[in-house]
């Protein structure tokens, strides 16, 4: 489970920085949102990858911390997720009333030949 986990968040951030590379502003909108969600898996997998498991001490006398999976990278994830969607919702906006303005999309405003 850790390798698969591991080998998705690989990919991500791979297909994450290839985006944000490119000379369209959509793409590096997209590169910025595929980072977040591969820094939220990171995040959400640090609290432990354990399937089946109460995420709250039920009792002091049983606080096995092996028992249970830590619920603060969850609630950041959570957090982050919806922060994320505003954030790229917002750009997506700012995106669209800048391409009305100059008639491009391109990071230097240059446009490109239609052949």
């Amino acid at each position: 489970m850790e390798l698969v986990l591991s080998i998705g968040i690989g990919i991500l951030v791979a297909a994450g920085v290839w985006l944000v590379l490119r000379q369209r502003t959509f793409q590096f909108i997209m590169g910025l949102s595929l980072l977040s969600y591969a820094v939220n898996l990171f995040i959400f997998s640090m609290g432990r990858l354990q399937v089946g498991k109460a995420p709250l001490v039920s009792d002091e006398t049983l606080a096995d911390p092996s028992l249970y999976a830590d619920p603060v990278p969850q609630a950041l994830v959570l957090t982050a997720i919806v922060i994320g969607f505003a954030t790229t919702a917002l750009f997506l906006v700012v995106l669209l009333a800048n391409r009305g303005f100059s008639g491009t999309d391109h990071v230097d405003g240059r446009e490109e030949s239609q052949e």
